[in-house]
């Protein structure tokens, strides 16, 4: 049990400290949080005719204060609590286990009602900023280009890309190899949109997967240029004529 001289030894203690708390808080207005808006605490009327990062660093400002304002107020609830276990005796004892609180503890932490076992803090939070779930570079989860899904999804990359088709900040020289004309400047301008291969571009199916149709466009023609200048039939290897199934062995073959 604490003595009546240590009782007043931390009294005093806590004291000093509620009317250290009280005076910061005081002169600097809460943190500011007294005012109705940010702009109050900063003299300006509207955002009107602020630079968007002024505005940023106004908003980060403004986060801390926030932060600084709760952590000094819970701070001063907690020597009030102190405070009011000594007035009913409790002071010293932990409020889970009634176990008595080492000296030591108390010389540290004097707003503390808890042993060191049962203390609310001692649990190590490995919970991360929500912003570093959505901000990773290029494009983190968004980005569907290594998925096992067969199938195709518009992505964050392709929204990405879309958005720069309009027109980016970049310039034909910003790159090593200067690009001829501005479309030409976003990422991966030659990438093809809504489907993978060329062919995919210029041959379809009915909804049963029949009836193959081609459909004559630049794509096509671009791509009849190139196996004709490669002498193959198609890009993934050539075949003999009139084949149907290439790439198919017959079931006497496999055995």
């Amino acid at each position: 049990m604490l003595s009546q001289q240590q009782l007043d030894a931390f009294r005093s203690i806590l004291l000093d400290e509620k009317a250290d708390v009280e005076k910061r808080l005081k002169g600097n207005d809460q943190f500011g949080m007294n005012k109705g808006h940010a702009h109050e605490s900063t003299g300006e009327l509207s955002s009107y005719d602020n630079h968007p990062a002024d505005e940023g660093t106004e908003l980060f400002e403004r986060g801390k204060d926030l932060a600084l304002n709760e952590h000094e107020g819970n701070h001063l609830k907690n020597i009030e609590k102190a405070l009011n276990t000594i007035e009913n005796g409790t002071y010293g004892t932990c409020e889970v286990c009634g176990e008595e609180i080492p000296v030591e503890r108390l010389e540290a932490l004097p707003t503390t009602t808890y042993c060191k076992k049962h203390s609310p803090d001692q649990v190590i939070s490995y919970q991360r900023p929500l912003e570093e779930g959505v901000l990773m570079p290029p494009y983190g989860k968004f980005d569907f280009d290594d998925s096992n899904d067969e199938g195709l999804s518009f992505d964050a990359e392709d929204a990405w890309q879309e958005v720069a088709s309009w027109g980016t900040s970049e310039t034909p020289s910003d790159f090593i190899e200067p690009q001829k004309h501005y479309n030409d400047v976003n990422i991966e301008p030659e990438e093809n949109v809504g489907y993978v291969e060329d062919y995919e571009n210029f041959v379809g199916v009915d909804m049963y997967g029949k009836n193959i149709t081609v459909y004559p466009n630049r794509q096509h023609e671009k791509y009849e240029e190139d196996l004709n200048e490669e002498g193959i039939m198609t890009t993934f290897g050539d075949l003999p004529p009139f084949e149907k199934d290439p790439y198919v062995e017959e079931e006497t073959d496999r055995r």
